[in-house]
């Protein structure tokens, strides 16, 4: 008799970690170096309406500095980290038409889809404005997940992605604590994430690069978890979701193109790891 079945990470691991940065930043150059440093992928939400013009000299002490267009397509695309949508020109979104929120948002997907060759499916909210209206023209305009600012404190995995959560921002004074409490769960159950987001211009304003540093020196290289985009995370979710399942959950299929990995409890045995590749049917009791 079947007692639990859990959702597990690509190779079996039962926790995963990423971050969501904003705007497009010089920053964002450093705060890549340290990510690549510890092994920990990102996803940076674009603006592609509100590029530097080429040869623009910032005046001394700008902090918010955008890149050029040329400098923001060579730094992510080179990259293993996510470019998604943060609108064309970061209005409140919540505060113009219906229809430009449209425009806001398939402007920037296009010039973005053009700039990676690639679908661009995710999203962060600018200024972290949306309400249900809003939510619906994403889901017409193809967006896949949205992150907000709200932050939960929490590992939870997300049921509404298209009003996307984050566990904290890195200016959290918890940020440390979590990030004990993430990596030292122990995880019998359904996995956990751990999400974390801001923008990188914050660590120059405050003088605190050292955070980004701490945190990522002690969640990189760790065998449990895994470090992934936002899309990675939410493709493979879905791919778990669309398991068939024999009635006595004895039997799976996989329909999709992901090789999907579980943790099978039963009452009279110990958990079996299983792993079920791409247009397999796995009979587990066998």
């Amino acid at each position: 008799m079947i007692s639990e079945i859990f959702m597990r990470f690509p190779g079996g691991r039962d926790r995963a970690l990423t971050l969501s940065y904003d705007d497009g930043v010089e920053q964002d150059i450093k705060l890549i170096e340290i990510l690549n440093k510890y092994g920990i992928k990102a996803t940076f939400n674009i603006n592609s309406g509100l590029y530097t013009p080429k040869g623009t000299v910032f005046p001394e002490g700008r902090i918010h500095r955008r890149m050029t267009h040329e400098a923001s397509v060579e730094l992510y695309k080179n990259s293993p980290h996510e470019v998604a949508v943060h609108s064309f020109s970061h209005p409140f979104l919540d505060k113009i038409p219906p229809a430009s929120v449209i425009d806001e948002i398939i402007k920037d997907r296009k010039n973005l889809e053009a700039d990676y060759e690639r679908p661009i499916r995710g999203m962060a909210y600018p200024i972290g404005a949306f309400n249900d209206a809003i939510v619906e023209s994403l889901r017409q305009c193809g967006i896949a997940y949205s992150r907000t600012v709200i932050s939960t404190k929490s590992f939870d995995i997300p049921t509404d992605w298209l009003r996307l959560p984050a566990t904290c921002h890195h200016n959290d004074p918890d940020l440390m604590k979590l990030a004990d409490n993430f990596v030292n769960y122990n995880v019998w159950g359904p996995p956990q994430m751990f999400y974390l987001w801001g923008h990188s211009y914050e660590f120059e304003e405050k003088n605190n690069w050292n955070v980004i540093e701490e945190f990522c020196e002690f969640m990189g290289g760790r065998d449990n978890v895994w470090y992934a985009t936002n899309i990675e995370i939410y493709d493979y979710i879905q791919a778990y979701y669309r398991l068939e399942w024999s009635v006595d959950m004895d039997t799976v299929y996989n329909p999709t193109a992901y090789t999907i990995f579980i943790k099978y409890c039963t009452a009279q045995h110990p958990p079996k790891y299983i792993s079920v590749k791409p247009g397999e049917t796995l009979r587990i009791t066998e």
